[in-house]
């Protein structure tokens, strides 16, 4: 089948035909299109910012899929043709997945097939579960613990794909880790539950589709795991990342490192709890004899693990207090003495030469997984306390979770741009040809101009895209002129006085009386957040605005129900509202954002990039802080207009927008839109200029 891409998204074709009244000819879209097409057949790299309201998934998806019907009728033998699309949010997987692909094979004939990939920890061992069913009493003992084991137990009696997404809540969540799949617990074939293995069963689909929808993290934790010689995802000819202004953030992590004081007695908790007398090693003492060779070995330095790894983190909290950074970057080597290191390398050995000794294939697999777990805590433990990733940021992380003092130890690259030029752009075909990588997104560039001093410099060199690779700016097809309206209110103070919360919130509280509600306020800080919250709440429930508060204990997505159930709603968020959220029609009809995003400097990570720019001769505040701040700020603007019915307006409370050198870039990155310049009411009218 040969697609005409023209054809197909004509008036007459087989997309207008099947949307019928809800068909338009967009030609952002078309531009896109030509282009995603283009560097899928030539196997480069492409970059798109594409407006809100283009159809980017609609862009990149029949170029896609026309190249994989191409190579279907061009190679009926051979390796399998296959092509990855990678998205940050589950938002967007699940429109690819229930409305954009379903429409596109049913308007096509439906001669591709695609799935979506999970990891292999978002399946339920049906093995593992009857194991921890069968040693309940040994392992579980706490009763919310036994409880959730009874959950997933008659949830698994129905669940048609056994995956984390539809299992209900659970009285404790770490219970999911002793049932999940898990490539060290697992038979394979000999597995009495393999024919309904679901892991087997997703990754048989996996292996037999033509297009994997993927998240970001799946994906770079693939990527990270290629360096090593093994992956997740089978042999791809190209990948489409969407969401693409997440890719630094997200690579970063996975080639990174972490290890957390929860993470570890996690760990050694499942191998041994003496004091509650449960765990894999207490259960094998009333099954096997207590002589057996490596057992009573295992028993001891899991104990002294626990007690290691306690001394640790309390070194490093005290570490923290008395000779940290307020921001917890830590810059030299060797902070503490790493005793627990040696100590879980140890308790692998003891762990491999139990499971030797042993005849129950189930115990012998299972231990085989916490030593394979063990070992990589020690490699990793060591890293982290001799610095010896290169290039690398480092911090520790504090915070109190029920009196609980929580501790995480982190290592990210400070330059992830020349480790995806190597591993992602370099990567080669099974044919050996160069893999093609589309990125995209509404926010990539830092300009609104192609010809503004190269509006996408700035992402290309942060995530390392080849000089070579084609770049595309198209904006939007809504009429931002007469759908909203941007205002900025000019005369408030330096966002950094000590009072800004309370100048600004009476201005805020104006413009929701404007709308009357149906408001997202964006923070940058929850501290700012709190302070607005605080004076904000009695002024709205005497005008009935229900209020909503990022922070307080409800997840976003509840959040979110809750603020789309009544259209006069506000909603204070920071940090993830900024990007991701959806609300289309007349349930949003203000965005304030009350200060300019710029990160904060003295964020380990930010400061290390900084410093890193510095030292190579550069401008860091023009070449990553300023950058960064304008990204966030397009994204912050995009959750207003989200269709062509949608209006409103965005409200600026920042100042420096009028007042530094740098402020007009801000609005320079919008679409072309009215901006009202608000001073203060008392003494000065506003004023209006069109951008």
């Amino acid at each position: 089948m040969t697609m005409n891409m023209d054809d197909i998204l004509s008036p007459q074709g087989p997309i207008a035909r099947r949307l019928g009244e809800r068909f338009e000819v967009r030609p952002q879209q078309a531009s896109m299109i030509h282009a995603v097409d283009e560097a899928l057949g030539a196997g480069h790299a492409c970059v798109v910012e594409a407006g809100t309201g283009v159809g980017k998934s609609f862009a990149y998806l029949l170029p896609a899929i026309k190249y994989l019907l191409a190579m279907k009728e061009q190679h009926t033998s051979g390796p399998k043709a296959r092509i990855v699309v990678s998205t940050h949010t589950i938002t967007l997987q699940e429109q690819l997945m229930d409305k954009d692909i379903p429409l596109i094979q049913a308007a096509l004939g439906g001669e591709f097939t695609a799935v979506l990939v999970k990891g292999r920890g978002n399946y339920l061992s049906l093995r593992r579960l009857k194991r921890a069913m069968d040693r309940e009493q040994e392992l579980f003992p706490d009763p919310q613990e036994a409880n959730s084991l009874d959950v997933i137990d008659q949830w698994s009696k129905s669940t048609t794909d056994g995956s984390l997404a539809s299992l209900p809540t659970l009285d404790r969540s770490t219970m999911w880790s002793h049932v999940q799949s898990d490539g060290e617990d697992c038979m394979g074939r000999r597995c009495p539950t393999f024919n309904k293995c679901f892991y087997q069963a997703a990754r048989r689909r996996m292996e037999n589709a033509d297009l994997l929808v993927v998240n970001h993290a799946l994906f770079f934790s693939d990527l990270a795991m290629r360096r090593d010689g093994f992956g997740v995802l089978p042999p791809y000819d190209h990948v489409i990342l969407d969401e693409a202004h997440t890719v630094e953030a997200v690579a970063g992590d996975y080639f990174g490192l972490s290890l957390s004081r929860f993470q570890v007695g996690l760990l050694l908790s499942s191998l041994l709890s003496q004091r509650k007398q449960k765990g894999l090693l207490w259960s094998l003492t009333k099954k096997v004899d207590t002589q057996t060779v490596g057992l009573q070995r295992a028993i001891t330095l899991a104990g002294q693990a626990h007690m290691a790894s306690e001394n640790l983190f309390d070194e490093l909290i005290t570490w923290q207090e008395t000779r940290g950074r307020s921001n917890g970057r830590v810059q030299e080597a060797e902070i503490v003495t790493d005793d627990l290191g040696p100590i879980l390398k140890g308790l692998a050995s003891s762990l491999k030469l139990l499971r030797d000794h042993l005849d129950d294939d189930d115990d012998r697999l299972e231990l085989a997984g916490y030593a394979s777990r063990c070992e990589s805590m020690a490699y990793t433990l060591e890293a982290l306390v001799k610095q010896s990733l290169a290039d690398s940021a480092y911090w520790l992380e504090l915070q109190t979770d029920r009196h609980i003092p929580r501790v995480k130890w982190v290592c990210a690259p400070v330059d992830v741009g020349p480790l995806l030029t190597k591993h992602l752009f370099s990567q080669k075909t099974p044919q050996g040809e160069t893999v093609g990588v589309v990125l995209t997104s509404a926010t990539l560039a830092t300009a609104s101009s192609q010809q503004a001093n190269e509006p996408f410099a700035h992402f290309a060199t942060r995530v390392g895209v080849p000089s070579e690779a084609q770049m595309l700016l198209l904006g939007s097809p809504f009429d931002y002129m007469q759908q909203a309206e941007l205002f900025v209110e000019a005369g408030l103070p330096d966002p950094n006085v000590p009072t800004y919360a309370q100048q600004i919130s009476p201005r805020i509280l104006h413009h929701l009386d404007q709308t009357d509600g149906g408001a997202f306020v964006l923070f940058t800080s929850f501290k700012l957040l709190r302070e607005a919250a605080h004076w904000l709440e009695p002024f709205l429930a005497q005008r009935g605005m229900p209020l909503w508060v990022h922070g307080n204990g409800m997840q976003r997505s509840q959040l979110l129900k809750k603020f789309r159930e009544n259209p006069r709603s506000v909603l204070l968020g920071a940090d993830s509202f900024w990007q991701g959220v959806d609300v289309s029609g007349d349930g949003l009809r203000n965005v304030i954002i009350t200060r300019l995003p710029f990160a904060r400097p003295d964020q380990p990570l930010t400061e290390a990039r900084i410093e890193q720019i510095r030292s190579q001769g550069g401008n860091a505040f023009g070449q990553y802080t300023l950058p960064q701040a304008l990204l966030r700020f397009k994204q912050g603007f995009g959750r207003l207009i989200r269709s062509r019915e949608d209006t409103g307006r965005v409200v600026v409370m920042d100042s420096r927008v009028m007042t530094k050198s740098y402020g007009r870039q801000f609005i320079d990155a919008l679409p072309a839109i009215k901006v009202q310049i608000s001073r203060d009411p008392r003494t000065s009218p506003s004023s209006e200029i069109t951008h």
